[in-house]
């Protein structure tokens, strides 16, 4: 994975009021494609995305997979045909949806990646929370407050590039500790499709092989987060375990109160969301997009890429963060 900085956005993007129209003058039509909703954080992103799309006049159509390629696939032909005139994507395989970008691009549909990669094929457009800066976030709270002891691996679905990425950034972090024997890797697994059974059963596999002698848990997001409390609280582990975690979550955030889960990234989705939104209608209107941020490699070219910033969170700066920000509600956060 290459990422190379090219220089300071210069987006041309027209913000604006009443109807957005296509080149022939009709309304703008945005496929929305999501792996699933399944997830709090996609709920979010989709209501984000179509209410400031419909700000800048353009109609969302918006279809939801269940993390099932084919179907996700079939569905992307579906607002393809319906003449949508961008495809935003949320991919569940960053492999197998190369297939709807090329259907995309055989009737003239630019596609954008949504918050995770699609891999080789010839994508318009990438914009996301830095998934790398995500993993150095979360290993950098970790070593911070563990910097030896006996650390688990949990990685999100294989079949998400982000996950990829995500580790990345992680293994930058820790690799001097481990090559210095600080820290050691007892358990290193993927939670297959993100799932927090999966974690629950990657977790405790790890406690039982290590006798419980677990200090850090750098878990890849707040859903299989879940899954690693509740195999910790069957041991009496809960709270004296590190664990971390990604998207700020209300049960997560819920956790890091309790004390049960140590940290979470917090990703500005309202930020991503818009943004996506105003470079999706900017693309259907034929509008250029010049010197973005920086482009990615995804195996098959260095593609166009804006690459948002993420927060470090933990009960310290909870307040201050995702609740100032409105994401998280105080009251449900500090519900007893």
């Amino acid at each position: 994975m290459r990422l190379r900085t090219v220089g300071i956005v210069a987006l041309s993007v027209l913000l604006l009021g009443g109807c957005a129209k296509n080149g022939g003058g009709n309304k703008i039509k945005i496929g929305l494609s999501l792996d699933t909703l399944k997830e709090e954080r996609w709920q979010h992103d989709r209501d984000l995305f179509v209410a400031r799309a419909k700000e800048l006049g353009a109609d969302v159509l918006v279809q939801a997979a269940n993390s099932d390629d084919a179907l996700q696939n079939s569905q992307a032909e579906n607002l393809l045909t319906e003449g949508v005139n961008v495809l935003v994507v949320v991919p569940h395989n960053g492999k197998s949806s190369a297939t709807i970008v090329d259907s995309a691009h055989k009737v003239g549909v630019p596609v954008i990646a949504y918050d995770r990669l699609i891999r080789d094929c010839d994508l318009d457009l990438y914009v996301t929370l830095d998934p790398e800066k995500v993993g150095e976030q979360q290993a950098d709270y970790a070593v911070k407050h563990r910097p030896k002891g006996n650390y688990v691996l949990i990685g999100g679905a294989p079949t998400d590039n982000n996950a990829v990425l995500v580790r990345q950034g992680q293994m930058k972090i820790l690799k001097p500790y481990i090559d210095r024997g600080d820290i050691k890797i007892v358990a290193d697994q993927w939670a297959t499709d993100w799932l927090p059974v999966e974690a629950l059963k990657i977790m405790e596999n790890a406690l039982t092989k290590n006798n419980n002698k677990v200090d850090a848990v750098v878990v890849s997001n707040d859903g299989t987060a879940g899954g690693v409390v509740q195999a910790l609280n069957e041991q009496g582990l809960a709270g004296k375990v590190l664990v971390t975690g990604q998207d700020a979550d209300l049960a997560a955030c819920q956790r890091i109160v309790q004390g049960t889960q140590s940290m979470t990234v917090y990703k500005p989705l309202a930020k991503l969301a818009n943004k996506a939104a105003e470079l999706a209608v900017a693309m259907a209107q034929k509008q250029p997009i010049t010197d973005p941020v920086s482009k990615l490699n995804n195996g098959k070219i260095d593609v166009p890429s804006i690459l948002l910033p993420t927060v470090q969170v933990d009960k310290d700066n909870l307040d201050s963060t995702v609740i100032a920000d409105g994401f998280q509600k105080k009251e449900d956060v500090y519900k007893k």
